[in-house]
């Protein structure tokens, strides 16, 4: 008769346990694994002081514009500062031109980048540069021209209700009223769309946005209830409502209402955060953003949209990712501060100093 040794059954005992526990473990890890996603990197380049007395012209490559403070200019994407002119009341710059004038402005020089006088506008007003489209609000505050590169008179609309909102795109013009009337005009000046969103207690247009090819129009509209509205003209009718919601908070203030560059999103500010409606599946979402929207810059290259804020002298970056996905923030304190975005670079001012951040993905 024989008898098996306790110690040896208890030694196998704990081998087969670990030998389960091994496989397990190597099964576990193979039927779980999945590629790792990339992140975002925002990575910092250089940065550069504005020199209003060293400033000397660069023209070496395409020159991003900057307006801080009481000085504008132009700066290369390599960090070299081309021109830094100070202005005593207001000034309107673009990727195209520049211009400094006075609160009894008669007549306005143009110039370009690097300086050189282009046109001089023989109109009373107060200019204004997009891209390199030129217009001239008048003093009487309820009528715009727009101009050609010669200084010639193109277009121009009058109302008798002031102006309080205004946007542009190659597509044409948007235009909001006091009494709460939307216009819209093409290139060449003619009336695209004209209707009074309504809907609200008290009319006025609060902000607005024109998309690229000038197909749609947005704008926030009225008081008591505010709204948000996006409107489109088809087969040469009246405008057709394609989205709307009404805000959570009422606001009297002008709000920045801009597209994305495929027209199907439109972001806009209001009190209390950012609104973002997706067109194609007309769904909305409201983000938290501190203070007021001082910019919303794009790059395609990563498919995101940076949105600079102001709360008093904190300015906040938010960067989204569409449809409504928060990859980060970061505040910082200034008295004032701007945002530019080219291809992978993102371009931050603040106070008398200017950033470069690169992004990537890794």
């Amino acid at each position: 008769m024989s008898t098996k040794n306790p110690g040896i059954a208890k030694d196998n005992s704990r081998a087969k346990i670990a030998i389960f526990v091994g496989i397990f473990c190597i099964l576990y890890i193979v039927l779980s694994f999945r590629p790792l996603g990339t992140e975002l990197h925002l990575t910092p380049d250089w940065t550069i002081a504005i020199d209003r007395d060293g400033a000397a012209p660069d023209s070496a490559g395409d020159l991003v514009p900057f307006k801080l403070g009481q000085a504008i200019g132009y700066f290369s994407e390599d960090g070299k500062i081309a021109s830094c002119i100070p202005y005593s009341f207001n000034a309107a710059i673009s990727s195209s031109y520049y211009a400094v004038y006075n609160s009894d402005n008669a007549r306005t020089v143009v110039k370009s980048p690097d300086g050189t006088p282009l046109v001089t506008l023989d109109a009373p007003g107060f200019p204004y540069f997009s891209d390199d489209r030129i217009y001239v609000f008048f003093p009487n505050g309820s009528s715009v021209s727009k101009f050609s590169a010669s200084g010639e008179e193109e277009w121009g609309y009058e109302d008798y209700a002031p102006i309080t909102a205004f946007a542009s795109s190659g597509g044409g013009t948007v235009i909001g009223f006091a009494d709460g009337q939307l216009v819209s005009l093409t290139e060449k000046g003619d009336i695209d769309q004209q209707y009074y969103p309504g809907g609200s207690e008290f009319s006025a247009i609060y902000g607005a946005a024109i998309s690229g090819d000038g197909k749609l129009v947005a704008c926030i509209s009225g008081l008591k209830t505010q709204r948000f509205i996006v409107s489109r003209r088809e087969s040469g009718e009246h405008p057709k409502v394609i989205f709307h919601e009404y805000l959570p908070e009422d606001s009297n203030t002008l709000r920045l209402v801009k597209f994305n560059k495929a027209a199907d999103m439109v972001f806009y500010n209001y009190k209390g955060g950012l609104g973002v409606a997706d067109l194609n599946s007309a769904r909305s979402a409201h983000i938290p953003v501190p203070g007021s929207i001082v910019q919303i810059e794009e790059t395609e290259d990563f498919g995101l949209m940076f949105v600079l804020s102001r709360n008093g002298d904190q300015y906040t970056v938010t960067v989204l990712e569409p449809f409504d996905q928060v990859l980060s923030t970061t505040s910082f304190k200034a008295a004032h501060s701007f945002m530019q975005v080219r291809g992978s670079h993102v371009f931050i001012g603040r106070d008398n100093k200017i950033s470069r951040l690169t992004v990537s993905r890794r």
